[in-house]
C-alpha cells in the first residue's frame, strides 16, 4: 500500500523570512503591551481585587526568563512549528506530545477568540462616542475576523511589518503615559510603592494575580512557532525569546505600578471597578493634550487587532506542524502555493472563531467579562500548563542526548522552572473562582481546568490509536518537515521515547 504525504510545497514553511526584530515585533505584538496594560491589569485589579498586580508582572517575568534557559536550548537543537507539541514529544515521547498538541489548541484558539470580545468592545465604543454611530461589540468584532482571515493568507514578512509600526508606537505612548502618571500622583501625596510590597500579593487571590500575569506574557514563547521561517533560527529564536520577556516584564510591571500612583494604591482596585478600560486614558487625559490621549484610544485598539493577528498565525502554524505529520487530516499541513503560508490552517482558525463569536452574540454574554476575560484566562491557564510539561521534557531530552549545553541550560534551570511553574499551576487551578470572579462553589471553577484535562485524554487516546492503526503515521510523530519523507524506522538523531 503506498503512503499518502502532503506534496512538496506542504512540507514547509517559507524560509528565511525573518529576522530578529521581525520575530520580536510578533511575539510582543501577541502580549499586546497597551492590551495588557490598559485591559489585562486594569481588568486584573477589578475582578481579582489584588493590589499586587504590578509585583505579580515582575514574578512572572522573573520565571518565564528561568524556563525559557531550557526551551531556547531546545530550540538550538529543534526547528519545528509545532514548538510545545515537539518539544513534549522529543522529551516524553509521542502520547505525551499529542496531548500536549491538544492542549496548545485548544489555550492558543481560546486567547485569540477571546481578544474578540475587547477589541469589539472597545472600538464600538470608540466609533459610538468619537463620531456618534451606532454600532455594536459583535459587528466590530466580525470585520476584524474577516480582515484578519486575509492578512492570514499573505506574507509572513509583510505582516511583521505591519506589526512593527504598530507595536513600537504602542510602546512608545505606554511609556509617555507612564511618565505622566507617576508625574502626578494622586492628591499631590508622592509616589507611593505600596503595589509592589510582597504582601499585597501573597494571600488568597494570589493564583489569580498570576494567571493575570501570565495571560500578559502568553505569545513570548511563540519564538519557537516562527523558527521555520527565520534566516538563523539557532541564533534567532533565543535573542527574540529573552527580549520579548524583558521588554514585556518591565512595561507591564511599570504601568500596573503607574496606574497605582496615579489613583493611589487604596482606590485601585474601585477605579478599575467603575472605569474599566478607560481607566489609563482618563488618569492621563487632564494632563495631555486631547489628541495624545485620541492616540493612545486609537493604538488600544491597533494593539488588540495586533495581538489577534499574532495569535492566529501561531494557532495556524500549530495545526500546520499537526497536518503535516498527519496527526490531524493532511490537508491542514498544505501551504499556500504564492505566499507560503499555512493556508488550511489559517482559514480552519477563521472557520472557528466565526462560529464561537456566533455562539456568543446568541448568548447575549459579555464581551468584556465572559468572553475576553474568562477565554483568555482559560489560554493563560492552558499555556501554563505546557510550559510546566515543557519544562520537564527539556530535562528528560537532554538527559539521554550527547550534548555540551552544561548543566544550567539543560538540568538546573529547567528543573527549578517545572517547580516554580508547577507551584503557580496548583495555585491558579485551586484558586481559579477568584480569577473567574465567581463564587467558590459555582462549577464554572472546574469546568475550565477540566476542559484541559479532557483535551490531553483525547490526544493520548489518538496517539494510542494512530500507534494501533497507522504506525507510519505514529512514527513521523515529532519530526517536522522530515515527517512527509520518514523512513520505516526513526532515525537514531530523532529518537525519542515510545
Amino acid at each position: 500500500m503506498p503512503r499518502h504525504h502532503p506534496d512538496t510545497v506542504s512540507a514547509v514553511l517559507a524560509r528565511g523570512r525573518l529576522g530578529i526584530p521581525a520575530v520580536v515585533f510578533f511575539v510582543v505584538a501577541a502580549a499586546a503591551p497597551l492590551t495588557a496594560v490598559a485591559g489585562g491589569a486594569t481588568t486584573g485589579y477589578a475582578v481579582t481585587g489584588v493590589l499586587g498586580i504590578p509585583l505579580a508582572y515582575l514574578v512572572v517575568a522573573a520565571v518565564l526568563a528561568l524556563f525559557a534557559v531550557g526551551y531556547v536550548a531546545m530550540s538550538r537543537r529543534i526547528v519545528n512549528a509545532g514548538a510545545f507539541y515537539t518539544y513534549v514529544t522529543r522529551g516524553l515521547g509521542r502520547p505525551a506530545g499529542v496531548a500536549a498538541a491538544m492542549v496548545a489548541l485548544l489555550a492558543y484558539n481560546s486567547m485569540q477568540i477571546g481578544l474578540y470580545g475587547i477589541f469589539g468592545a472597545v472600538l464600538s465604543g470608540f466609533l459610538n462616542d468619537r463620531f456618534g454611530m451606532d454600532t455594536t461589540w459583535w459587528l466590530c468584532a466580525f470585520i476584524a475576523c474577516a480582515v484578519i482571515a486575509v492578512l492570514g493568507l499573505l506574507r509572513i514578512d509583510l505582516n511583521g511589518k505591519v506589526l512593527a509600526v504598530l507595536l513600537i508606537a504602542e510602546c512608545a505612548i505606554a511609556l509617555v503615559y507612564d511618565a505622566v502618571m507617576v508625574a502626578r500622583p494622586v492628591n499631590g501625596l508622592g509616589v507611593s510603592f505600596d503595589t509592589l510590597a510582597p504582601g499585597n500579593l501573597i494571600g488568597p487571590g494570589l493564583g489569580a494575580a498570576l494567571v493575570t500575569g501570565i495571560a500578559g506574557f502568553v505569545g513570548f514563547e511563540g519564538t519557537t512557532v516562527f523558527a521555520e521561517e527565520t534566516k538563523d533560527p539557532k541564533r534567532t529564536v533565543p535573542r527574540a525569546t529573552y527580549i520579548a520577556v524583558a521588554v514585556t516584564g518591565l512595561l507591564y510591571g511599570l504601568s500596573a505600578w503607574a496606574m497605582s500612583v496615579a489613583t493611589g494604591p487604596d482606590q485601585i482596585v474601585a477605579a478599575a471597578q467603575t472605569e474599566g478600560t478607560d481607566l489609563i486614558f482618563n488618569l492621563v487625559s487632564p494632563h495631555l493634550t486631547p489628541s495624545l490621549v485620541t492616540l493612545g484610544r486609537w493604538l488600544f485598539i491597533t494593539s488588540l487587532f495586533a495581538a489577534l493577528l499574532s495569535f492566529h498565525h501561531t494557532v495556524a502554524r500549530y495545526t500546520f506542524a499537526l497536518g503535516r505529520e498527519r496527526v490531524l487530516p493532511s490537508v491542514l499541513g498544505r501551504t499556500s502555493r504564492r505566499t507560503g503560508a499555512p493556508k488550511a490552517g489559517s482559514l480552519l482558525q477563521t472557520a472557528l472563531a466565526t462560529v464561537v463569536l456566533t455562539g456568543y452574540v446568541l448568548a447575549d454574554a459579555d464581551p468584556i467579562v465572559h468572553l475576553f476575560f474568562w477565554l483568555t484566562s482559560l489560554g493563560a491557564l492552558g499555556v501554563l500548563i505546557l510550559m510546566t510539561v515543557t519544562s520537564v521534557a527539556v530535562v528528560a531530552f537532554f538527559g539521554r542526548t550527547v550534548h555540551r549545553d552544561g548543566p544550567w541550560r539543560t538540568a538546573v534551570a529547567p528543573f527549578l522552572s517545572a517547580l516554580a511553574l508547577g507551584a503557580i499551576l496548583v495555585v491558579t487551578v485551586d484558586q481559579f473562582d477568584a480569577l473567574l470572579g465567581v463564587e467558590p462553589t459555582n462549577p464554572l471553577r472546574w469546568w475550565f481546568p477540566t476542559g484541559y484535562a479532557v483535551a490531553a485524554l483525547a490526544g493520548l487516546g489518538w496517539a494510542f490509536a494512530l500507534r494501533s492503526s497507522k504506525p507510519d503515521v505514529y512514527r513521523a510523530i515529532g519530526l517536522g518537515a522530515d515527517s512527509a519523507t520518514a523512513p520505516l524506522r526513526t532515525p537514531d538523531s530523532v529518537r525519542m521515547p515510545v
